[in-house]
């Protein structure tokens, strides 16, 4: 199977769903001739047009708000939040009006609208383009969480994600985009509130997000070298959860970390903790349910604080080290 990166399987996804459905179309800033700020619609605006793939002025609130009503009018739109930070001026549209309106109508109307974003630290953009607040909106009713790490998972759940009768925050980690991986030509889609068992182990789960997923990896790479053998799962959707693969690993293995880049405090860790602890799992657990997560600071834009602020591969491995070793 050919390999691309993670930005083409996003822009692919959007494409193939566009020739689809002429009711999909794509707004946001610097979409069009700029081609998006990471360019991830590079080349789209000559394709589709100037009617499909709409430039707006600086307003994250006005952009999400378009969305909103082209979406109750029967539009499929995808809106492109340059970063996920923006998504504070976006919420009153999108928490307020998006995710309440199916309720509010008992489901005679939808809201079809996919919110793409780019998040997370890595690139030296410093404390307001480098957040991660997936928790933030996993918490609202209504809407619906998307993380996917891998270029695979990428294209599969936008096209879901586009199809989907309801709005999905659609979080793309700035560093996974250069990343590459195989990528079917065909379009394909991955059901969201579906786990992904990325790697099987017996003797720890690691569950992870995002671009936390790639660093457990390549963690799991050099515990199994020293003789522990990691299960890495993906939950790729953190709303819907999809938490029987993570309950069947923690029976299995006895011991779990959970590991994602936002900060600690409120950090979708806590829920997947108690996800644990609420079920039958808890009662397999060998030692406490532990979580590695963010430093409770803004993102410094200093390059050596910067990567000291979230987890990096070191970090889980020296973490996951001491659950298997007994000495948490």
């Amino acid at each position: 199977m050919r390999e691309i990166t993670y930005l083409e399987a996003v822009r692919e996804a959007m494409t193939q769903e566009m020739e689809r459905d002429e009711k999909v179309f794509l707004i946001g800033e610097d979409v069009g001739q700029y081609g998006g700020a990471f360019g991830a619609s590079f080349g789209m605006l000559e394709k589709f047009g100037p009617d499909r793939i709409l430039d707006t002025p600086i307003t994250e609130l006005g952009l999400t708000g378009a969305a909103t009503g082209a979406a109750l009018v029967g539009m499929r739109p995808i809106a492109e939040i340059m970063f996920m930070d923006f998504l504070t001026l976006a919420s009153e549209q999108l928490v307020n009006q998006a995710a309440k309106l199916r309720f509010m109508f008992g489901g005679r109307a939808t809201v079809p609208m996919v919110l793409r974003t780019p998040a997370g630290s890595g690139t030296g953009a410093a404390e307001h383009h480098s957040q991660s607040l997936e928790n933030w909106f996993a918490h609202i009713p209504g809407l619906k969480v998307v993380m996917p790490s891998t270029p695979y998972d990428a294209k599969g759940l936008l096209i879901s994600s586009i199809r989907d009768n309801n709005a999905v925050v659609f979080v793309e980690h700035k560093l996974l985009y250069k990343t590459k991986g195989p990528v079917p030509e065909e379009p394909y889609a991955i059901p969201l509130g579906q786990a992904d068992v990325k790697r099987e182990g017996k003797d720890l789960t690691i569950v992870a997000t995002s671009v936390m997923v790639s660093r457990a990896l390549e963690a799991a790479k050099t515990l199994a070298e020293e003789g522990i053998d990691v299960e890495i799962v993906d939950p790729r959707t953190i709303r819907p959860l999809d938490a029987e693969p993570i309950i069947q690993s923690v029976i299995k293995t006895g011991r779990v970390l959970i590991v994602h880049e936002a900060v600690k405090m409120g950090g979708y860790g806590g829920e997947l903790a108690a996800t644990i602890a609420e079920s039958r799992a808890f009662g397999y657990l060998d030692a406490p349910i532990v979580r590695l997560a963010g430093r409770d600071i803004p993102i410094p834009y200093n390059r050596t604080l910067e990567l000291s602020a979230v987890p990096q591969v070191p970090d889980i491995i020296a973490k996951a080290r001491e659950i298997v070793q007994g000495k948490v």
